[in-house]
């Protein structure tokens, strides 16, 4: 090769490198979450899945920042500012953390998994297409409270007084759903509140002073974060609880019966995957989970007592032992 054309190609090459180190940077996600790390692995775990679904794997070819509030929602407005500031090319969150960003930030994609229906929160107009910078999925929590009572029933067939637990600071609760459940199966339901690991006690006195045969365990992150100890709670006062999620009864909870999780937080990471592809919100019909766990633990029922009828056990998607 002649000097001359030399030195012409190294300036085409000047000239076109920043294009070419663009295209090859490592793309950077965010990821805002209202709990910690401590307590939800799990979400990690099952976001990394759905993201190498789409040929993304972490510290491979995609960088991901992650921001918890630990526990703590004011904390969520800095945080999701610092990812925004950060212009990452998508930020992956919950119910909470969706709702801080639809109020901070109007063009940067963002894909939520959250318990409760997305139109009614505001953050679409529609299930199907989307027409904002959000869509996500939806964990379908409220659809499943009368399942839930009536599993209960089943399980403790003389149950007719029972106890619904509530974070009164969460919004986002089923209180009309439960009453409504319980009306038509005849059961009287008991409103108890905790916003934080001391408020279990009283609220577990509060039920046996007032004689209800069971507890059912509404969503809210602080719960999921502190099931460990609300499982522990119950246990400790004879409580048969019934829980939303299967993570409860890895705890040591009763049953659970509810979306999964994992298969959710699954199909964020893999929206995620898309839109770092190429593909925008709008083409991102917002999911609802229909993969539905029945959990049980033997080992907390024979604790408290309990035989479980033969139909639950085999209807069971997992039986802890």
């Amino acid at each position: 090769m002649r000097r001359r054309e030399f030195i012409a190609g190294l300036g085409a090459a000047a000239i076109a490198s920043p294009r070419a180190v663009l295209a090859q940077a490592k793309p950077v996600i965010g990821f805002l979450h209202s709990s910690s790390l401590r307590t939800n692995e799990f979400y990690v775990t099952a976001l990394r899945n759905g993201l190498k679904q789409e040929g993304f794997v972490e510290d491979q070819n995609v960088t991901v920042e992650y921001r918890w509030a630990n526990g703590e929602p004011d904390r969520l407005p800095a945080l999701a500012a610092d990812l925004i500031g950060r212009r990452v090319a998508a930020i992956a969150t919950d119910t909470r953390g969706a709702l801080t960003l639809k109020g901070a930030n109007a063009t940067m994609p963002v894909v939520f998994g959250i318990s409760s229906d997305p139109v009614k929160l505001g953050l679409v107009t529609s299930l199907n297409r989307p027409d904002r910078n959000m869509t996500g999925v939806s964990f379908l929590v409220t659809a499943a409270v009368a399942k839930r009572l009536d599993l209960l029933r089943q399980l403790i067939p003389a149950a007719a007084h029972i106890g619904y637990l509530v974070n009164p600071d969460n919004f986002n609760n089923e209180i009309d759903e439960v009453k409504t459940a319980g009306r038509a199966l005849g059961l009287e339901i008991t409103i108890v509140h905790a916003r934080s690991e001391r408020d279990f006690e009283q609220a577990c006195a509060t039920l046996i002073e007032q004689k209800a045969n069971a507890l059912l365990v509404g969503s809210d992150p602080l719960f999921l974060a502190l099931r460990d100890e609300l499982a522990a709670a119950a246990a400790r006062h004879a409580i048969p609880a019934f829980y939303y999620l299967r993570q409860y009864a890895l705890a040591g909870g009763l049953i659970s019966y509810g979306t999964s999780l994992e298969e959710s937080e699954r199909q964020v990471g893999s929206y995620v995957g898309r839109i770092l592809k190429g593909a925008k919100p709008v083409e991102l019909p917002v999911m609802q989970s229909v993969r539905f766990e029945l959990v049980i633990n033997l080992k907390a029922a024979r604790a408290l007592g309990l035989t479980v009828p033969q139909s639950l056990l085999v209807a069971a998607d997992e039986v802890i032992e």
